[in-house]
């Protein structure tokens, strides 16, 4: 028994001091413009057509389609997490596609004209930030993963394909960003994102990957600083709040 209370107690333990030491440091919303791709990979030769050249091709083909552009809008909260790095935990309304064209008729391989494969995400993003003074602002880098769940979808194109992709999928994420100072509370910042998947989609002999990227521009509510924090150690961490 109390070999067991001691494990116990060594597992809870360090994850009770971490949470004693997490503090909220602030809040905000953004809207963002989103730009993304999807990148095929036929990976079998079996599924092949032979034109009346008696040129063999596949289908859907290996390649990377052309840039979907839409939107996105979230909301996000901020937390000391360690000495120099906070975290940054955010749901967030994203629209991701790309723009395909299907074969029209496969023995010709003639083609239709450009339309957009849509999908809508409702995301739960998550990042380690960390801070730099910068001119008159703070530049930051964020690193982390997005949890995606499929919302919506619209897939005229590759349907018997693009029409399946998973419901739940998950993206690595790499950010920059700065942020300056508008008010005592309220900061304004842009951030710029590389979200590609971190490993393809598999449907049989065909992989799919997405690729997005992402810029934002929005407004953070920073809490009044504490007077205890003025009897810290001068070293940054941060936008002074």
């Amino acid at each position: 028994m109390q070999n067991t209370l001691k494990i116990i107690l060594f597992v809870l333990l360090p994850g009770f001091t971490l949470a004693q030491k997490i503090k909220f440091k602030g809040a905000g919303i953004y809207g963002a413009g989103l730009t993304s791709a999807h990148y095929y990979k036929n990976d079998l030769s079996t599924v092949t057509i032979q034109d009346s050249n008696g040129t063999k091709w596949y289908y859907p083909q290996t390649h990377i389609s052309k840039e979907f552009i839409n939107w996105g809008a979230g909301a996000f909260a901020e937390f000391s997490l360690f000495r120099k790095i906070r975290w940054q935990t955010e749901l967030e309304y994203a629209n991701k596609g790309a723009q395909e064209m299907e074969i029209v008729d496969r023995m010709e391989q003639r083609s239709g004209s450009y339309s957009p494969n849509k999908y809508t995400y409702i995301q739960w993003n998550n990042y380690a930030k960390s801070y730099t003074p910068l001119l008159f602002g703070s530049f930051y880098w964020m690193a982390g993963v997005r949890v995606e769940y499929l919302f919506k979808k619209s897939t005229p194109v590759f349907a018997p394909y693009s029409a399946n992709l998973k419901q739940f999928w998950f993206s690595g994420d790499l950010g920059i960003g700065w942020e300056i100072r508008l008010t005592e509370r309220f900061y304004l910042f842009t951030e710029g994102h590389w979200n590609p998947d971190v490993i393809s989609q598999k449907q049989d002999f065909l992989k799919i990957r997405n690729r997005t990227f992402e810029l934002r521009l929005g407004i953070t509510y920073r809490p009044r600083k504490q007077k205890v924090d003025d009897c810290n150690a001068p070293v940054y961490k941060g936008p002074a709040y």
